[in-house]
């Protein structure tokens, strides 16, 4: 599940638990928002660990060193 995944459960879920206001047999809707309220808020998590946003201090360091040939005769 990518970033704009999670935020797309994030909001459908919002909109569940607060918008709508329907009383539907069997389903809860309450519940059915904040569940996919938080699983947007785990996929957005994962997202961005896995993409890399979140980097140590100082951990991603690049050395980069000059190649040196040895002389030709």
């Amino acid at each position: 599940m990518g970033i704009g995944i999670g935020v797309f459960f994030i909001a459908v879920g919002a909109i569940l638990a607060f918008g709508v206001n329907a009383a539907v047999p069997h389903a809860n809707l309450d519940a059915i928002g904040i569940i996919l309220m938080v699983v947007g808020a785990i996929g957005v998590l994962i997202g961005v660990a896995l993409t890399g946003v979140w980097r140590r201090p100082g951990g991603d360091r690049v050395v980069e060193r000059e190649r040196v040939y040895p002389p030709t005769a």
